[in-house]
């Protein structure tokens, strides 16, 4: 078996030029250090912030487009599918209501073992449909009704899923 590839995903940051006092806690900080590979599944806000992320991780980074990145429009897709580490993983900002979440994720990324979305804030890590991993990794910033800010972490070798768990940060 190789070494799994270790991906850090993180959403909703909501870093703003506004609001200069906001910063990733140190223990998400510490976690991006240790990727391999950074997902953002949007509400970055500005681009300088996804530099940032990926100048702590050092690693390469994939984000799509949230609500609340209008100055990111066009720059990032709304959706985005790569393989990692012989993982399909396909990520989306919101993936809607609670509701029907299992089968519309699966519906739009059909091939995909991980489906990662942000959005709600509440993290996730619970399978869908067809063995589908459903993914949220909450926020490092802005827990709002939860009682924790959280990162997401993934490790993916040989094509398998070999961990999948939220960080408190």
């Amino acid at each position: 078996m190789n070494d799994p590839l270790r991906v850090v995903v993180v959403a909703d940051t909501h870093l703003k030029r506004a609001w200069p006092n906001r910063t990733l806690p140190d223990a998400a900080v510490e976690l991006l250090r240790t990727a391999d590979v950074v997902l953002h599944a949007g509400d970055i806000t500005q681009a300088e912030h996804l530099e940032a992320i990926a100048a702590a991780a050092d690693a390469p980074v994939h984000a799509v487009l949230g609500n609340n990145d209008p100055e990111l429009a066009g720059d990032l897709p709304e959706t985005l599918e790569l393989e990692l580490g012989g993982v399909r993983v396909g990520m989306i900002h919101d993936s809607g209501p609670t509701r029907g979440r299992e089968q519309r994720l699966h519906e739009r990324f059909p091939t995909c073992a991980v489906a990662i979305f942000g959005h709600s804030h509440v993290p996730w890590n619970a399978p869908g449909i067809d063995g589908q991993l459903l993914f949220n990794p909450g926020s490092p910033t802005e827990r709002r009704q939860q009682p924790h800010r959280t990162v997401g972490v993934l490790e993916l070798a040989d094509g398998r899923i070999t961990a999948a768990r939220i960080e408190v940060v």
